[in-house]
C-alpha cells in the first residue's frame, strides 16, 4: 500500500496532522520508536492516577480555536497551575506576587512591595549574563531564594555563565494571585492526555517500537510525503555537528498515603536539593485515591540515548541550527514540525496551532 503521508512521531504534532489529513481521506502511516503514542505528553495510569510520565504538562492558551479543538477529544477540568517554591525550610507562592512578597518581607501594600524590589534592583542597561538580567528585573532577595539555585540546577552551569536572554522577563504581580498563567483557557484533560492522542490517531495506521532510521529507505518508499517530528540534526546525520539539549531524569514513587505535598507542583529552589521539583500527579485531577504517586525531576546534560527536552539556544547552537534549517527548506517532500524538528521550546497549545496551520496549508495545496 502506498500512503499519502508517513508521519515520524506519534506526539501531538504528528497526531493532529494525521487526524486532519485522515478527514480528507488521506492515508497516513504513523511510526514511533517508543512503545506508546503521545510523545512527551503521554500519561499512564498508576494506582488509578494519571501519571505524566515525561513531566507535568498543563494546557493553557488564549487561542479560542485551539481550545475548542482539543475539547472535541476530552473534557478539561478547571485545574489552575499554582506552584509552590521551597527554599530550604521556607515556602513561597509562585509566580512572584503579593503572597510571595508578604512571605519574603512581611509587606501587604503593593506600593511597599514595589519599593522594596526597586531598592534591590541592579541598575544595568545591558545585562551580560542571566544573573545580571535577573538582578536588574527583581532584585537580590527574589534572585537568591527563588531563581539562582533552581536555574543553575536546570541548566547545569552558573547563572553568570548563562546568557541573559534565557529570562527576557520575569512575571512580577502586585496582586494576590497565585495563577501561574494569565491565559484565558487552562485545564487538564480528565483521564489524561493519552486519550486525546488516541482519538486523533483513529483511522491512521500506527506502528510503535519502530525506528525510522533503522529502515529509512524502506519507510521513505512507502509514502508520497514525510512529516518528520524528530531531531533535525539526526535527520541529516549530524553533518554540522549535534544540536545540544538539556534532558530530564524522573524518579517516581508510589506512596501508601493519600496526600504527600498538597499541591501538584513544588519547586525546590535551593542548590543543595539535587532535584528541581516534585510532581504529585493526583492533584492535577483533584484525585481522592487512597495512594499517591510522586515524581522527582532531575535536570542533566543530554547524552546519546536520552530523550531531548530543552534546546540549548545559545549562539553556537542557533548558528548550527540555521545550517540544518537551510537544508530542510530545500526539501520538497518532507514537512518538518514540532519542538525537535524546529529546535525550539514550545508550549503545548503552540504545537497544536502549528500543526493545524501546516496541515491545512498542505491540504489546500494537495
Amino acid at each position: 500500500m502506498k500512503y499519502d503521508y508517513l508521519i515520524v512521531g506519534a506526539g501531538p504534532y504528528g497526531a493532529v496532522f494525521a487526524h486532519e489529513a485522515m478527514k480528507c481521506n488521506k492515508r497516513c502511516l504513523v511510526i514511533d520508536k517508543r512503545d506508546h503514542i503521545g510523545g512527551n505528553i503521554y500519561t499512564e495510569q498508576v494506582e488509578g492516577i494519571n501519571v505524566h510520565k515525561y513531566g507535568a504538562h498543563i494546557f493553557h492558551t488564549n487561542d479560542r480555536e485551539v481550545w475548542d479543538y482539543v475539547n472535541q477529544f476530552a473534557t478539561f477540568n478547571r485545574y489552575t497551575n499554582s506552584p509552590i517554591a521551597k527554599f530550604k525550610d521556607e515556602v513561597y507562592n509562585l509566580p512572584f506576587n503579593m503572597n510571595t512578597f508578604y512571605q519574603l518581607w512581611g509587606v501587604s501594600d503593593p506600593a511597599e512591595a514595589e519599593k522594596k524590589i526597586e531598592s534591590q534592583r541592579l541598575q544595568c542597561e545591558q545585562p551580560q549574563n542571566l544573573e545580571e538580567q535577573a538582578l536588574s528585573l527583581v532584585g537580590r532577595d527574589i534572585y537568591e531564594k527563588l531563581i539562582k539555585g533552581y536555574t543553575e540546577k536546570q541548566w547545569g552551569r552558573s547563572c553568570k555563565d548563562l546568557p541573559a536572554f534565557i529570562i527576557k522577563r520575569l512575571p512580577v504581580r502586585f496582586t494576590w494571585d497565585n495563577n501561574y498563567f494569565n491565559d484565558q483557557y487552562q485545564g487538564i484533560p480528565v483521564g489524561g492526555y493519552t486519550l486525546i492522542i488516541e482519538k486523533l490517531l483513529e483511522g491512521s495506521e500506527v506502528r510503535l517500537n519502530t525506528d525510522y532510521f533503522a529502515q529509512r529507505e524502506y519507510f521513505d518508499s512507502l509514502a508520497n510525503k514525510i512529516v518528520y517530528t524528530g531531531m533535525l540534526d539526526e535527520f541529516y546525520d549530524y553533518r554540522f555537528g549535534p544540536l545540544e539539549y538539556r534532558t530530564l531524569r524522573f524518579d517516581s514513587e508510589v506512596l501508601d498515603k493519600p496526600n504527600f505535598q498538597g499541591n501538584a507542583v513544588v519547586n525546590y529552589t535551593d542548590k543543595e536539593t539535587p532535584f528541581t521539583r516534585i510532581i504529585e500527579h493526583k492533584h492535577f485531577e483533584f484525585g481522592t485515591q487512597p495512594k499517591t504517586v510522586i515524581t522527582r525531576e532531575y535536570s542533566k546534560e543530554h547524552e546519546n540515548g536520552d530523550e531531548p527536552y530543552y534546546p540549548v539556544n545559545d549562539q553556537k547552537n542557533n548558528a548550527r541550527y540555521l545550517n540544518y534549517k537551510e537544508l530542510a527548506e530545500r526539501e520538497e517532500n518532507v514537512i518538518f514540525g514540532g519542538r525537535l524538528a524546529e529546535y525550539k521550546y514550545y508550549d503545548m497549545w503552540q504545537i497544536f496551532r502549528n500543526s493545524l496551520d501546516r496541515v491545512r496549508k498542505e491540504l489546500q495545496q494537495a
